[in-house]
């Protein structure tokens, strides 16, 4: 039979499973991260912050080294939700950096290439290509916040005892959390400026301007209207309410609480997928 009198038929083939398939895109993108003499200096830098915590936690839990200095240092070495606090806000920063670094990168060069068609023509949704871009940046990420985080608490359970990890185990719990919450929005702002901007450089600062301008924005509305519900609108005090909720950290009472941060970022995270689903498209018609 002729090539040209063949019609187009599914292939009923053996397939590999639905995860391997899945995990093709993370394997040869963080290949290709990992290699960029920037991010590597990044992930270097970013290690600073938790060994200067892992320092404070040995010194906190030794208390014959600052015994009969007052205590007000007593309180200062407490281990306790502030502290991680303190190191979760330092160390989403080298996250941010390093999503704005990473992320414009995966999308558009398929976009620019036409390369969709390619991807799902094979046995892959749309919605498997972006959870395969978000765990990319997942374990990039990760490398920066949950497992240096884990570590640090791992390392107060250590040398605090089981008695300590009964009574705290929610703060382990916070940090992974907290910081896979952090991962989220933060891969999906990436990834939604990397589908809709060409330029690399451009959509990387998109990225960090996302949260700039919001901020901005929050504090305009509370200012001109004299109110504080804006306040819930600036992402990094929504994702820091959310955090101090779950770190046992007051929260004023005159601010946006923890559902009201919680229900506007899963607001913003919910419409940036939803504008990455629509740009992601093999065949796009126009009329």
């Amino acid at each position: 039979m002729a090539v040209y009198r063949r019609g187009y038929q599914r292939y009923e083939g053996a397939l590999t499973n639905h995860f391997g398939r899945m995990m093709v895109i993370p394997r040869y993108s963080w290949e290709r991260i990992l290699s960029q003499r920037f991010v590597t200096i990044l992930l270097v830098v970013s290690l600073f912050w938790p060994v200067l915590c892992a320092g404070f936690v040995y010194l906190a839990n030794h208390t014959e080294l600052w015994q009969g200095l007052g205590g007000g240092l007593k309180r200062f070495l407490a281990i306790n939700g502030r502290f991680f606090a303190v190191f979760m806000n330092v160390q989403s920063t080298f996250a941010l950096i390093m999503a704005a670094v990473a992320g414009p990168g995966l999308i558009a060069p398929d976009l620019v290439n036409n390369a969709l068609p390619l991807y799902f023509s094979r046995p892959m949704t749309r919605q498997d290509y972006i959870l395969s871009r978000l765990i990319v940046l997942l374990g990039i990420l990760s490398l920066v916040t949950i497992v240096p985080g884990m570590l640090l608490f791992g390392m107060q359970v250590g040398i605090a005892g089981f008695d300590w990890f009964i009574q705290n185990w929610y703060l382990g719990a916070a940090i992974f959390f907290g910081f896979l919450l952090y991962i989220g929005v933060v891969s999906l702002v990436a990834l939604t400026s990397s589908a809709y901007v060409k330029w690399r450089v451009v959509a990387g600062a998109l990225v960090l301007a996302f949260f700039f301008l919001l901020t901005g924005a929050a504090e305009m509305v509370n200012h001109v209207f004299r109110v504080d519900w804006a306040s819930a609108l600036n992402p990094a005090y929504a994702l820091n309410t959310v955090w101090a909720g779950m770190l046992d950290i007051d929260i004023p009472d005159d601010k946006p609480g923890v559902m009201e941060c919680a229900t506007f970022l899963l607001a913003i995270s919910g419409g940036l997928l939803a504008a990455l689903a629509r740009k992601l498209r093999p065949v796009e018609v126009v009329r």
